[in-house]
C-alpha cells in the first residue's frame, strides 16, 4: 500500500514537471527575446563651429574656490572654408593616421619617445593634428601671458609649443612664442632631475636640457626643455616643465603646441598632481546636437558624483595610455555571443588591452570582437534599409526621408561600470543624403581603442590618484 502511494506521488510530480516544461516552452515560443531599442533622431553632418574665447584672456584675480574649467573646440573650427562632407573625410583620414600612430607605439612595447586640491577647467577643440589630439583649448604662456591654441591629448605626455627663433616651424594661428619676452621662462640644466625624466634627453653647448618628441605619423618637435608659467583663464600654474620647440615638423594645423594629458611622469596632470589632486575630466559634445562647447576640468570638481568607475590597468611597458578592462558588449539587451573578455585582455608582456583615447574618433576593436559586435547589430537592425559601405565603415544604412528610427541599444560592459551609449554615439551620418553608418571598426592589432564618438555626452573623469576612470551620462551641462 505504501509503495502504491509513493508511485502515485511520483507520477503526479512527473506530470506536473512535464506540464510546467510544456508551459515554459509555449511561453518562450509566444514571447521570444524582446530586442531592446532606442530612438535615433536623424540629423545631417554639422557645419564647422565658430571660434569664440570670451573667457580666455580674463586676467582679473581668480576666485580660490572656483574650479579650473576650460572650453574645448574641435579642429574643424579652424577649417570654416570646408564643407561638412570635406570635414568628415578629413576627420577619417586623421583618424586612420592617429590609430596607426597609437598601434605603432603600443607595438614597440617600450617607453615611447613622446613622453611626451584646487581646480580649473577649459573648453576643448578637436582635430588639430594628425599625430596628436582632436581637441584644443586656449592657454596663456609666459609672463605676461601670451595666448595660443594648444591641443589636448590623452595619448601623449610632454607639454610643448613652438618657440622663436625657429629653425623650422609649421604655420600656426597665433604669433610664435618668444621666450626672451617672458619674465618666468627658465631653461632646465642638463643634470636636473626634470631633464632625466625625458626618455631621450640631450644637452646643448649652453648646458640646457634638450627634448625631442616623435609621433607615429612622422611629426616631431625638438628644442629646449624648460619651465614656464601657464595661465588657464584666471588660474596661473607656475613652473610647468615644457618643451620650447625650435624645430617642429608635421601637420599640427593652427595650434601652437600640445598639452599632454597621459599618465607618464611628464604629463600635465602628473606634473600638477599636488595642485589638482591628479584629477581631470572632459566632456565632448555632439556638435550636431548641441551648441554648448566641450570642456575640460582640472581638480577635485572634475570627478562627477554620478560617474560609474572602472579601474585603470597598468601596462608596465607603456605608462602613457589609459588602459581599462572591457568585459563584453550587449546589443539590444543581450550579450554579444563570441565576444569574451579574453579578446580584450592586457597580457603580462604589455600586448593587447583596451585604451580610452580622446584623440581617436572611431572606436577600434580587435577584429574578432568587432565582427561579433557588427553581426549582432546587423541582426538587431535588420528592418533598416542597408546602404553601401563607406570608407572604413562596413555596416551602413539608407535612412533618407526619415526623421527618426528605432535602433538596438549598445552597452559597453567595463569592470564595475556599464556604459549605455546614446544612439548618436554609434550610428552616425556620413553624408547629407541620409546615409548613416555603425561607428565602430575592426583592427588587426590586439589593441582596442575607445574613441571620442563613443565618449560624446559623457563626462569622462580621470582619477589618477585613485587609479580609476569614470563615466557620467549627460555630463556636458
Amino acid at each position: 500500500m505504501e509503495g502504491k502511494k509513493k508511485t502515485t506521488k511520483g507520477l503526479l510530480f512527473l506530470s506536473l514537471a512535464l506540464a510546467l516544461s510544456v508551459s515554459l516552452s509555449a511561453a518562450a515560443t509566444t514571447h521570444p527575446f524582446q530586442l531592446q531599442t532606442q530612438t535615433l533622431h536623424l540629423h545631417s553632418l554639422p557645419h564647422p563651429p565658430t571660434l569664440s574665447w570670451p573667457e580666455s584672456e580674463d586676467l582679473s584675480e581668480p576666485d580660490p574656490e572656483e574650479a579650473l574649467s576650460l572650453s574645448l573646440h574641435h579642429i574643424d573650427a579652424l577649417s570654416s572654408d570646408q564643407s561638412p562632407e570635406q570635414l568628415f573625410h578629413l576627420r577619417l583620414q586623421r583618424d586612420a593616421k592617429r590609430v596607426e600612430s597609437l598601434l605603432t607605439l603600443a607595438g614597440l612595447n617600450t617607453s615611447h619617445a613622446h613622453r611626451s586640491g584646487s581646480g580649473f577647467s577649459s573648453s576643448i577643440i578637436s582635430g588639430l593634428a594628425q599625430g596628436s589630439g582632436e581637441y584644443f583649448t586656449r592657454i596663456g604662456v609666459g609672463t605676461p601671458a601670451r595666448y595660443v591654441y594648444m591641443v589636448l591629448d590623452t595619448g601623449s605626455d610632454v607639454v610643448w609649443l613652438q618657440c622663436a627663433p625657429c629653425r623650422k616651424c609649421y604655420s600656426q594661428t597665433d604669433p610664435v612664442f618668444d621666450p626672451t619676452k617672458s619674465q618666468t621662462y627658465a631653461g632646465i640644466p642638463c643634470g636636473a632631475p626634470l631633464c632625466r625624466r625625458l626618455d631621450t634627453p640631450g644637452c646643448n653647448k649652453n648646458k640646457v636640457c634638450q627634448y625631442q618628441v616623435s609621433y607615429g605619423d612622422g611629426s616631431f618637435t625638438v628644442g629646449d626643455f624648460s619651465t614656464e608659467t601657464l595661465t588657464f583663464r584666471r588660474t596661473r600654474v607656475t613652473r610647468v616643465a615644457l618643451g620650447c620647440g625650435h624645430d617642429n615638423e608635421g601637420l599640427f594645423i593652427g595650434a601652437a603646441g600640445l598639452l599632454g594629458l597621459g599618465q607618464g611622469k611628464l604629463s600635465f596632470p602628473v606634473q600638477t598632481g599636488r595642485r589638482f589632486n591628479q584629477k581631470f575630466s572632459y566632456c565632448l559634445v555632439d556638435r550636431s546636437a548641441s551648441a554648448k562647447p566641450s570642456s575640460v576640468v582640472f581638480g577635485d570638481s572634475a570627478v562627477s558624483r554620478t560617474a560609474r568607475f572602472t579601474p585603470l590597468l597598468k601596462n608596465s611597458k607603456l605608462d602613457t595610455f589609459y588602459y581599462v578592462e572591457l568585459l563584453g558588449i550587449s546589443v539590444g539587451g543581450a550579450p554579444v555571443r563570441g565576444l569574451s573578455a579574453s579578446l580584450f585582455r592586457l597580457d603580462a608582456a604589455g600586448n593587447g588591452g583596451v585604451i580610452i583615447d580622446s584623440g581617436t574618433s572611431v572606436t577600434r576593436l580587435t577584429r574578432p570582437a568587432y565582427i561579433a559586435l557588427r553581426d549582432a547589430f546587423r541582426v538587431g537592425a535588420s528592418r533598416l534599409k542597408r546602404a553601401p559601405e563607406f570608407s572604413l565603415f562596413d555596416t551602413c544604412f539608407d535612412l533618407s526621408g526619415l526623421t527618426e528610427v528605432k535602433v538596438p541599444t549598445v552597452v559597453l560592459h567595463f569592470r564595475g561600470a556599464d556604459v549605455s551609449l546614446p544612439a548618436t554615439n554609434y550610428l552616425i551620418p556620413v553624408d547629407n543624403s541620409g546615409s548613416f553608418c555603425f561607428a565602430f571598426a575592426g583592427t588587426m592589432s590586439g589593441l582596442s581603442i575607445i574613441g571620442n564618438i563613443q565618449q560624446q555626452g559623457f563626462r569622462v573623469s580621470y582619477d589618477l590618484a585613485g587609479l580609476r576612470v569614470g563615466f557620467a551620462p549627460r555630463g556636458c551641462v
